[in-house]
């Protein structure tokens, strides 16, 4: 895929996405002469702007002093700077929950949108605990350490309700029992009242041909900063940015065409908890 395994923190792409914005729209510094400017080497400036490396409140404030900006402005981004400092629960793992999932969290408390791609099982955002649990528990996971990852699922949940979200499904994810016939039920019942909650669910039928299914993906998107797509692989998830996340956009294009609307795709839903009585 290509991916940068690197996984930087959403508060250091945006605060770099927008120094770098900065640089090139409000100087004529190159990158070179930016960080002669400041005294650092240009391959520092590089990975602050890229988000690859930690950045200091004083830092930023230094950067916005080198670069004239006016003083209202400098406060404005400084104090932004200052409150990106505070964390938020994914910064203090539960033991024996994986990394991954406060990264993903990190991201999403930052993003405004989040599309949701799910080829094989409903998406983690979307699931409940007897489902979840069944998944887990199918893998590697001990029933201990499934409960600490629920614990840590139902905290990203919450940011359902607060931010504009919509999970395409294919079909064939929504034929698979984790869980035992009432979980699948119960899972499926969830599902068809989202509609309800503010929640976008659309379903993408098994019979339409698309290229996309061969693997999920979750494409998010910024106020400040351009879409960054994580793509699930084994072990855990890539994180794509810039042109490699642009070809996201087109997929999800794609998906919008095909994909049940959201009063046909309730329909479906509905249709199959009656037939899993």
């Amino acid at each position: 895929m290509g991916g940068d395994r690197r996984q930087p923190r959403p508060r250091n792409r945006r605060i770099g996405a927008r120094l770098r914005a900065i640089r090139r729209q409000r100087t004529d510094f190159s990158l070179e002469e930016a960080a002669e400017l400041l005294g650092w080497s240009p391959s520092t400036l590089s990975r602050t702007e890229n988000g690859i490396r930690e950045i200091t409140s004083e830092e930023v404030a230094t950067i916005v002093t080198a670069y004239r900006l006016p003083a209202p402005e400098r406060a404005e981004i400084i104090r932004d700077a200052r409150a990106d400092n505070s964390a938020g629960w994914w910064d203090k793992p539960l033991p024996g929950v994986p990394e991954e999932m406060g990264v993903l969290a990190s991201y999403a408390a930052e993003a405004n949108s989040l599309t949701d791609w799910a080829v094989s099982l409903i998406p983690g955002l979307l699931q409940i605990e007897p489902y979840a649990m069944a998944v887990w528990q199918s893998g590697s996971a001990s029933e201990e350490d499934a409960q600490l990852r629920w614990v840590a699922r139902k905290r990203r949940q919450k940011i359902l309700g607060n931010i504009d979200y919509t999970a395409f499904i294919h079909e064939t994810a929504l034929f698979t029992p984790f869980g035992g016939h009432k979980a699948h039920r119960e899972q499926l019942l969830h599902l068809a009242s989202a509609r309800d909650r503010g929640i976008g669910i659309r379903i993408m039928p098994r019979q339409l041909p698309y290229g996309g299914v061969s693997h999920s993906w979750l494409y998010m998107t910024f106020p400040n900063t351009s879409p960054v797509v994580n793509v699930e692989v084994a072990g855990g998830g890539v994180y794509l940015f810039d042109d490699q996340a642009k070809l996201y956009t087109e997929r999800l294009a794609l998906l919008n065409q095909l994909a049940l609307s959201t009063m046909e795709s309730t329909t479906l839903l509905r249709t199959l908890v009656r037939e899993f009585r």
